[in-house]
């Protein structure tokens, strides 16, 4: 089995936390997800999500501390998951590329969005501790 790191970006803003919608295509069409994405095998993780948030939504970040972290297989991968906080400047705009919409959502909200099942353990953790303002 081959195994590979995605990363996920947990962008939080007036207390608010960034969720964006994919389209209704591929694996998880139509469900809600923290931006980011898999890893190339020559970045770090950091890259990656630097990355995978300009190429989604056309964002510059910056990349914090690992949040959590854990482990699930999609067709015959192991995928290690990785959530950073993640920071960027106050946000008017964003390119939607491969997904239908984006929120920001509160805290007590997010367990009443239907996420990818990867993600669906990344708000589990939030839930469980919330992360300081960066």
């Amino acid at each position: 089995m081959q195994e590979r790191i995605t990363t996920a970006g947990i962008l939080i803003q007036d207390g608010k936390y960034l969720v964006a919608k994919r389209e209704e295509k591929g694996s998880i069409g139509g469900l809600w997800e923290f931006p980011g994405g898999k890893n190339r095998y020559t970045e770090t993780e950091e890259e990656t999500l630097k990355r995978e948030f300009q190429e989604e939504l056309g964002l510059s970040i910056s990349v914090g501390p690992l949040i959590h972290t854990h482990d699930f297989t999609n067709k015959d991968t192991l995928y290690h998951l990785k959530a950073y906080l993640v920071s960027a400047p106050p946000i008017g705009h964003l390119d939607l590329l491969v997904h239908s919409e984006f929120r920001w959502v509160a805290l007590e909200d997010l367990p009443s969005y239907e996420f990818a099942p990867s993600d669906q353990e990344i708000v589990k953790t939030l839930l469980s501790v919330e992360p300081s303002q960066g």
